[in-house]
């Protein structure tokens, strides 16, 4: 299933990304795919969000992967391999993680795993309208039910 969703401003991807993590119960995994500066980092900000992360955000970009532990004692397991040519020990770390059902996974710059990643997966295309404007596009596959609902019907992402 495909929902495409418009931001226009950071703020606005937050609410997306929050209103995502609200729909996640653990096991899923989430594959963000754009150009750089196209507003993934900023997307999982609000994730955690809905997530209930106390930490703050930072982008993996230096370190590859970052773990936050999120309500319900589910985790967010965040990883980009956008410097990686190779991705050699931190794809078992990446496997390891899949096959968490605590594990939120949460992948940029996926293309050298695209192996080990099962073929049901939520992905997001941040596709750029203007300077802060993204249309998101979330393919959905057929068993997460609740994040179709939550997409399907639009609920207010502040608390």
């Amino acid at each position: 299933m495909l929902f495409q969703l418009s931001s226009n401003s950071l703020e606005e991807t937050i609410k997306i990304g929050q209103l995502v993590g609200r729909s996640l119960d653990g096991g899923e995994l989430i594959e963000l795919v754009s150009d750089v500066g196209g507003g993934k980092t900023t997307f999982v900000k609000g994730l955690a969000k809905g997530l209930d992360v106390r930490e703050t955000i930072q982008s993996p970009t230096f370190t590859i992967s970052r773990v936050y532990r999120c309500r319900d004692g589910l985790e967010l397991h965040h990883f980009d391999f956008y410097r990686l040519e190779d991705p050699g020990i931190l794809l078992a770390e990446l496997e390891e993680s899949l096959d968490d059902p605590q594990a939120i996974v949460v992948i940029e710059w996926a293309g050298i795993v695209e192996r080990v990643l099962p073929d049901q997966h939520i992905r997001i295309d941040f596709i750029t309208t203007s300077e802060e404007g993204r249309r998101l596009e979330v393919s959905i596959p057929d068993g997460a039910k609740k994040l179709s609902q939550a997409l399907t019907k639009p609920q207010k992402a502040d608390r």
